[in-house]
């Protein structure tokens, strides 16, 4: 039977979770030191975003695409095609099947964990997708041992994978009962912010960061990713469904539009301050209405130790 609950991925975000023991994508070895643990990686993210196909507005009939020759206006077949390297424009270095094979590495079953390093010491930049591992067959015991050495530890298993005939850089952590396998980018693909036009801190002045900091105190909430929802995507299914019915959409109100024009900064933070503290009190007077909810620290006995225990400083940039 599917099983349907909320963990948290990776990033702290909470992802409904359908587990249904479906195949995983990827099936092989979590190996560190001696150690080879059987398991199964399975995607933690799915894409709600809907798909649309070019149609032929005369008889709504699908497009295909053809591959056309630039200099010929000709379609190619895939027999015909070889892929090429644009080291300057217009001039290419062709690489063969043997070319890609010489470059390629060996086709290892293991995800290789080459060394332990503590959470807070990652950039958050660094991570991109979250997958699930779960153990193989016999595994079961290995992979809660290795779990909770490294809920115990603090730490985060850095590896190497192939996946798709592609090397990745990987980060594995325990969030809550599962461990987590996110794939990581290489230090040569982040922009160095540093060739970046920024202002300097000393630009900014002492009053207008109190007021500032104040506003962002007022707007201060817990972190529940349930409340933020994609409204244009939220939009588009209900045009959809209502197109199929032959209905008009009720549409998600989009907010006021706001004035991009910053004219004073300082009169801008005081009508900003203005504005969340009325919402602040109609929001405490609707807890103190509302009965009083068990704090999350004591509904959860032991925090999922091992998903990066993030400062402020250090939130994620992407």
């Amino acid at each position: 039977m599917p099983q349907h609950g909320s963990v948290r991925d990776a990033r702290g975000a909470s992802l409904a979770l359908r587990h249904d023991m479906a195949r995983g994508i990827w099936t092989g070895a979590l190996s560190f030191g001696l150690v080879n643990i059987p398991v199964e990686v399975h995607t933690a993210v799915r894409d709600t975003r809907p798909h649309f196909r070019l149609l032929h507005a005369k008889d709504r009939s699908p497009i295909n695409y053809e591959r056309i020759c630039q200099k010929e206006g000709a379609a190619v077949g895939w027999d015909d095609l070889v892929k090429g390297y644009e080291y300057e424009k217009g001039r290419f270095v062709v690489l063969t099947k043997e070319d890609f094979a010489a470059a390629a590495l060996e086709k290892t079953r293991r995800i290789d964990i080459l060394d332990f390093v503590k959470a807070e010491d990652i950039d958050d930049r660094f991570f991109d997708k979250p997958y699930y591992l779960t153990p193989g067959k016999g595994g079961d015991v290995a992979y809660g041992l290795l779990r909770e050495a490294i809920r115990e530890s603090g730490r985060i298993g850095i590896a190497k994978f192939i996946l798709r005939d592609v090397q990745h850089l990987a980060a594995v952590e325990v969030v809550d009962e599962a461990l987590v396998l996110s794939t990581l980018r290489f230090a040569d693909e982040l922009v160095d912010a540093g060739t970046l036009s920024l202002p300097k801190r000393k630009a900014v002045g002492k009053k207008e960061l109190d007021m500032a900091t104040t506003l962002v105190e007022s707007l201060a909430a817990e972190w529940s990713p349930e409340k933020y929802t994609d409204d244009y995507r939220e939009n588009l299914m209900r045009v959809i469904k209502a197109k199929m019915k032959g209905k008009k959409a009720d549409l998600v109100a989009e907010e006021p539009p706001r004035d991009a024009k910053v004219i004073d900064l300082m009169e801008r933070l005081r009508q900003s301050l203005d504005a969340s503290s009325g919402r602040g009190r109609r929001r405490g007077a609707a807890v103190s209405r509302a009965p009083a909810r068990t704090p999350r620290a004591t509904r959860r006995s032991k925090p999922a130790s091992g998903s990066r225990a993030r400062t402020s400083q250090r939130r994620r940039a992407s």
